[in-house]
């Protein structure tokens, strides 16, 4: 995917300082129906980020299924246990924060999302909070439509980076799926577009249909050579 962090990321988000009580972060979370806040120093730095995770393991220390106390030690791990204790943003938060440029692509994102089992990150720049993008603003680029998308493949990459003759492909589009199909001149040419296009903004998924010459074989003769 070619988007930016900045493109589809919230600007202006709510962030909370070290000194934000349990009950305070907690009560904001869900009024503002998030799943976590940056926490910000005195100097407006990210410092860390405190989520609905953080907050857990006080629930879970207090009581157990059914309101039976469950033994601590088998319950929680240590970082924990110090979380279940914590009542202010500095103690909850998890550090260092994960966290983001606006120019990063939107893909980078998505794979610390996934690689940290977290549902946002802070956008940064120089430190200082710009935006947060969460997983659902990671799964925009796919609201593209699909005209869109096959205009691009056409222009962008089949014309623009590869130089080559769009008239040689058939280019289909649905529901963000593309279907590729025609003769390119060598195979190394149609993988790098099939390539090229899988990397493109909303495109779900590739299928290659094009029809690859056999090794050894002379790519065919167009119109211009013919004559």
């Amino acid at each position: 995917m070619s988007a930016r962090v900045a493109d589809v990321m919230t600007t202006n988000p709510v962030a909370v300082r070290t000194n934000a009580s349990f009950k305070e972060i907690a009560v904001r979370l869900r009024e503002l129906h998030v799943s976590a806040f940056p926490v910000l120093d005195t100097d407006d730095i990210v410092i860390g980020v405190v989520s609905e995770a953080d907050l857990l393991p006080k629930e879970a220390l207090d009581a157990g299924y059914e309101g039976h106390p469950r033994p601590v030690g088998r319950l929680l791990h240590h970082a924990e246990r110090q979380k279940a204790a914590g009542v202010t943003a500095r103690d909850l938060m998890s550090r260092p924060p994960v966290t983001v440029g606006p120019l990063d692509l939107v893909s980078h994102a998505a794979h610390l999302m996934y690689d940290h089992k977290i549902t946002c990150l802070p956008v940064v720049n120089n430190g200082r909070l710009a935006g947060l993008i969460t997983r659902a603003d990671v799964l925009r680029v796919f609201g593209r439509p699909d005209a869109e998308i096959r205009s691009e493949i056409i222009q962008r990459v089949i014309l623009g980076e590869f130089l080559t003759d769009a008239a040689a492909f058939t280019v289909s589009v649905h529901d963000g799926v593309v279907t590729l199909a025609g003769k390119p001149e060598t195979s190394e040419l149609g993988h790098g577009i099939v390539a090229a296009i899988g990397h493109m903004e909303g495109v779900v998924a590739v299928h290659d249909d094009l029809t690859y010459r056999s090794a050894g074989s002379p790519p065919a003769r167009s119109r211009a050579d013919s004559r």
